[in-house]
Parts: structure tokens; sequence; C-alpha cells
């Protein structure tokens, strides 16, 4: 097995989801590797990955919607208030969800089913830059 890396450095726009499924693709092309898993990393605590549905939007609007609900900003218990009320519901939402996805591929091509997409989700509400690394593990 041999190992391909990257960096993607992406301005993760404003709160919200943002499809990287084919910037993640370019770099399992670029490996040169038939069939392998590649593993994505966001390097940040107010954001996260999630693999979601990417046909309808809604269906990503409703989850954040959804999220939004669960973990309110201006929570008069929230001691980490410093950087902005936004701050901490974004810690919390991403440690609800994930830092890392893993997909594996075949023939060069990532294994997503048919309306999955792989996402950055950015908690905060002003843009930020983010980084995500790429591993990519094959042959």
């Amino acid at each position: 097995m041999a190992v391909h890396q990257e960096i993607l450095s992406l301005r993760a726009g404003r709160k919200g989801t943002r499809e990287i499924t084919d910037e993640v693709a370019r770099v399992v092309g670029a490996s040169g590797f038939g069939c392998g898993v590649a593993t994505v990393f966001c390097r940040h605590t107010s954001c996260s990955l999630v693999i979601m549905e990417n046909a309808d939007p809604s269906a990503r609007r409703d989850l954040e919607a959804w999220f939004d609900r669960l973990v309110p900003e201006r929570d008069p218990l929230f001691e980490h208030t410093l950087e902005g009320p936004d701050d901490m519901p974004s810690h919390i939402k991403m440690a609800l969800t994930r830092t890392s996805e893993t997909v594996p591929f075949s023939a060069g091509r990532l294994m997503l089913g048919t309306w999955q997409g792989i996402f950055l989700w950015e908690h905060r509400r002003a843009a930020h830059a983010r980084e995500v690394v790429v591993t990519v593990i094959g042959e």
C-alpha cells in the first residue's frame, strides 16, 4: 500500500454546508491508485464534515435548522463566549458530528452512494478559511 496526501485550502463561506466531493475525488484521481480508502479530515473545531444527501438541498437545510434548534446561540449557561455567540454552539455541533470521514474507492472513483456527497459544514456565521487534509491509501 502507498499513501498520497494533499491539504485542501477552502473558503467555507458563511454558516451551512458546502459540497467538497469533487475536490476529494480530484485528490483520489491524482494519487493514481486504483483502489483503497480516502480519509478526509477537517483541521478545525467550529466546522465539521458530513456525508449527506446531495440531490435535494432542502435535506441539508432541514438538518442545519434542526441543529440550530438543538444548540441555540446565546444560551445563558455557556461560559465560552469570548469569540461571539455562535462560537460555543459551533464547537458543540462539531463534537456532535464528525471531523473526519473515510470513503472507499475502486477503479479510481469514490464509492459513494447515488445521493451521497461529502460536505464541509461551517457552523460559524462569518466566512472562514478552512483546511481539509485528504489522505489516500491504496494501490
